[in-house]
């Protein structure tokens, strides 16, 4: 069995063993084997080494996430600088990148994945995150970033049987199986499989999620391999919206109440994704690549949250919705990746084109309280509150029942999105890269509006620019400049409507202007530091002229630093700073607000130190400042500091045991919110215990 947190070191003690005048040779070997697994982005579609790409980029593999207990996309974010988790409202994915919150710039094999669901990771080789506008290679959206995950493959020549089992303090567990077996010698097929049950420290919660991913692959030619997959996702868990705030901050004293209902605050997601994969070699310079996706998405979430809350007179007023989602898109992806020598100048061009076919249907019902009449009702403060089962006793006294009849919004939409790009990395010479890049892209969306018996339409066609300069000193460093933009149109990350004048606005656009270095400055260890500002322009109907347009212009800057690498054989660390500033702008100019969960501060740290040969420990400090939960500037999150730890024993070759703890001191924080009274209660103390073996 492979683990991370030893491979390197084994590697240098192999090259150890190797006699001088073979020493060049294997170094060598070692250095591809590295850059084939780690240095180089799968996102980025190009073969190009993280030190040659002009962004700022994180990767995390399939190792790092084992040996850290990472069971969730926000666990990956709290390491990972220049992004924050946003709450999500208690069932998705939320992540601001670089200040701006998005729960769509999602991808999956470099395929769009934008359904609202948490992600497992069970089956994934490795995450990469990528800051700042990416329009270019991944069109609409990417505005302040994308998240993509690269996932395991069949592979051929190596029968594996591998397995995790863990339990926590809770009294959660789950369990996962990554079995490939290899069928001839020209194909394989793997499956990966997990269960988890979820429980944590706030009342109510649980949970439960499955998934199942086999894939297969086929060389069907020195030249040729396809790669086929299908993955089931069930998930099911309770929706915990957090606790109140007064005064400005949340309401400690509420810190073990759950503001919902125990049998209506759900959600539910079943999907079915399809992938196949094309890889062919042309000849020595030309590469194809074609992706095939379809994904079949059904989801329905029930909640109830605090809505207002009187600290005095010790009463919530709760309001909620249930919203049901039928989606399902496919997708049509190619490119060709030639590299070429003219007039002693080297390139690496990608042309590729994408169509996105996505059908969605979603709506959305409001509850009518008994009492009120309308979708608001007050109660007293309690452990539980005096509501469950869509009943319950009033902050008067009064009995009430609700149901989810009143209908918020019902829409179906269609949706094509066409693309054509093309990007060239130039060699300039032995020290200079230019990289020039643009994305054309055709954004068509229809829109039928039930509830309005009205159907609106909106085509909008962008060119997406991306530009960069990498200077080499030495061929460990480099020196970068870069351009890129990126837009969002006027229907939203979800697309799910385009009313009022959305139908009528062009796109919100970004920019983003990122100078940076990158050093490899010892074997295994490597430092990035970028300075950045990022620009959005959105386009208003003017107050006083409804035929004109307000364009309002705001910001978002600032800088990141990264540290990763072996500092001796035995420690290898990570560590993270960055620092963030923004302000809202309006039709009237500068507001002197802040942005909404936007951080000035944050670092983070993990270090791993072997003991033995068959021991380690870990330890890892996240810090985060305080940040604005609403735009107002009324309400913060305070800051914190939360410590985490980890040990392994490798009980033999083919069995670790490894411990993980969260919150080493047991801190009462609030990693982050949706609104001004829905602010997150982290976890206290607790730990994992894991089997980690193969057979």
């Amino acid at each position: 069995m492979k683990f991370a947190l030893s491979g390197i070191a084994a590697a240098l003690l192999a090259c150890n063993t190797v006699a001088a005048d073979n020493m060049e040779d294997i170094e060598r070997v070692v250095v591809e084997g590295q850059y084939l697994s780690v240095n180089e982005s799968n996102s980025v579609k190009t073969p190009t080494p993280i030190l040659d790409v002009p962004q700022s980029l994180s990767i995390i593999t399939a190792d790092e996430i084992i040996a850290r207990g990472i069971q969730s996309v926000g666990q990956i974010i709290d390491y990972t600088p220049g992004v924050n988790t946003s709450q999500g409202e208690g069932h998705r994915d939320s992540v601001v990148f670089r200040g701006v919150r998005s729960t769509a710039d999602f991808y999956l094999d470099g395929n769009r994945d934008d359904v609202q669901y948490y992600r497992a990771l069970y089956n994934v080789e490795q995450v990469e995150i990528l800051r700042g506008p990416n329009a270019l290679l991944f069109g609409r959206g990417g505005t302040g970033g994308i998240l993509n995950r690269v996932s395991k493959k069949a592979t051929v020549g190596d029968d594996f049987n591998e397995y995790r089992v863990g339990l926590n303090s809770f009294g959660g567990f789950g369990a996962q199986i990554d079995s490939n077996i290899v069928t001839d010698e020209d194909s394989a097929v793997r499956i990966n499989a997990m269960y988890e049950h979820l429980e944590n420290h706030r009342d109510f919660y649980d949970g439960d999620r499955y998934g199942f991913n086999p894939t297969a692959r086929f060389e069907l030619s020195d030249d040729t391999r396809l790669d086929v997959s299908y993955e089931y996702i069930n998930h099911e868990r309770f929706i915990d919206r957090g606790i109140a705030t007064a005064n400005g901050e949340p309401d400690e004293s509420l810190e073990d109440i759950v503001f919902g209902d125990p049998e209506n605050n759900y959600h539910e997601i079943e999907a079915h994704v399809f992938r196949a994969n094309v890889e062919h070699q042309f000849n020595d310079n030309l590469k194809g690549n074609f992706n095939a996706f379809y994904g079949d998405y059904d989801k329905v979430y029930s909640n109830f949250y605090a809505a207002s809350y009187d600290a005095a007179a010790q009463t919530v007023t709760l309001d909620g919705y249930i919203d049901n989602t039928q989606r399902d898109s496919a997708i049509y992806s190619g490119n060709l990746v030639g590299e070429y020598e003219t007039g002693g100048i080297g390139h690496t061009i990608i042309v590729g084109g994408e169509y996105i076919r996505t059908n969605s249907d979603q709506d959305r019902y409001n509850p009518v309280f008994s009492t009120t009449g309308n979708d608001k009702e007050t109660f007293s403060i309690s452990r539980p509150l005096a509501f469950s089962g869509l009943s319950g006793v009033n902050a008067a006294g009064e009995a009430t029942t609700t149901a989810f009849s009143s209908v918020n919004d019902d829409t179906h939409v269609t949706l094509d999105v066409m693309s054509i790009y093309i990007q060239d990395e130039i060699e300039l010479s032995e020290n200079f890269d230019l990289v020039l890049g643009a994305r054309f892209d055709s954004f068509d969306i229809n829109v039928f509006n039930v509830v309005a018996n009205e159907f609106r339409s909106r085509k909008d066609e962008e060119v997406s620019p991306r530009a960069g300069l990498i200077y080499k000193p030495q061929e460990n460093i480099s020196l970068y400049a870069s351009y890129s933009e990126s837009f969002q149109p006027r229907s939203g990350e979800q697309y799910a409507n385009i009313n009022g004048n959305n139908d009528a606005l062009d796109p919100n656009t970004f920019t983003n202007q990122e100078i940076g270095v990158k050093w490899d400055f010892a074997d295994g260890l490597s430092f990035t530091a970028a300075i950045f500002e990022n620009e959005q322009s959105s386009p208003q109907v003017a107050d006083n002229d409804p035929e004109t347009l307000d364009v309002i212009d705001s910001e978002i800057s600032g800088f990141e630093l990264q540290l990763v690498g072996y500092v001796t054989d035995a420690l290898r660390i990570t560590a993270n700073y960055s620092n963030l500033d923004g302000e809202i702008v309006d039709r009237s100019g500068p507001t002197g607000l802040t942005p909404r969960e936007l951080p000035e501060n944050t670092f983070s740290f993990w270090g791993t130190y072997e003991v033995s040969d068959i021991m380690g420990v870990s330890l890892g400090v996240t810090y985060q400042d305080e940040s604005f939960i609403n735009n107002s500037n009324s309400a913060v999150l305070p800051s914190y500091t939360r410590v985490d730890a980890a040990a392994y024993y490798d009980y033999s070759e083919d069995l670790r045991i490894q411990l993980n703890i969260e919150n080493l001191t047991d801190e009462l924080y609030f990693p982050n919110a949706h609104s001004t009274h829905q602010a997150t209660v982290a976890a206290p103390l607790n730990a994992t215990v894991s089997f980690i073996g193969s057979f």
